[in-house]
């Protein structure tokens, strides 16, 4: 695969479930051509399945999670912590964006943490407009800012006609955590 062509901007948003999936399967994907991929998490600090199995590829694929989502259960805005965390996660996406060493970007839930006010839309702009061309840069989760959809290569919303959960059916282990 030619690691010099040029990458994309892609953004999976909406209400239905399947947009980390999404973004997973991109990396596993790329990791099966050797390229490598840095995933940045936000708001997610659970166990969840697909980081264990993450670690069999962690010669291709490296996660690094900043954050959590306390405070929404808590039904609190968040606090100095939650920001501070969400700041340094947006930090640590730069330098990885900018730093030639990864071939794609995932910021898992970048779009949630900017409708908690956790992250400012205008903040992570530059980073979509200025992306090195080297860099495919995934974006996901709910709510996802207007502005991000004209500069992005492709959109994908995820829109929910049944859920399950609506039945009462909490998080499964192996399928949503």
């Amino acid at each position: 695969m030619n690691k010099k062509q040029k990458r994309y901007i892609q953004i999976y948003t909406g209400n239905g479930k399947g947009k980390t999936t999404a973004a997973l399967g991109q990396a596993l994907r790329a990791a099966g051509h050797g390229l490598k991929t840095f995933i940045i998490m936000f708001m997610k600090d659970h166990p969840y399945g697909e980081l264990k199995a993450l670690e069999i590829l962690k010669d291709f694929i490296t996660v690094e999670r900043f954050g959590n989502d306390a405070f929404v259960f808590r039904k609190q805005p968040p606090d100095e912590t939650d920001l501070a965390a969400a700041r340094k996660g947006l930090e640590r996406a730069k330098e990885v964006i900018f730093s030639g060493e990864y071939d794609i970007v995932i910021l898992d839930e970048i779009c949630v943490a900017t409708y908690f006010k956790l992250v400012k839309p205008e903040d992570v702009l530059p980073l979509l407009k200025e992306k090195p061309d080297g860099v495919e840069l995934i974006l996901t989760g709910r709510y996802c800012p207007e502005e991000w959809l004209e500069p992005a290569d492709l959109v994908t919303e995820m829109r929910e006609i049944r859920h399950y959960y609506q039945k009462g059916i909490i998080a499964r282990e192996g399928f949503e955590s």
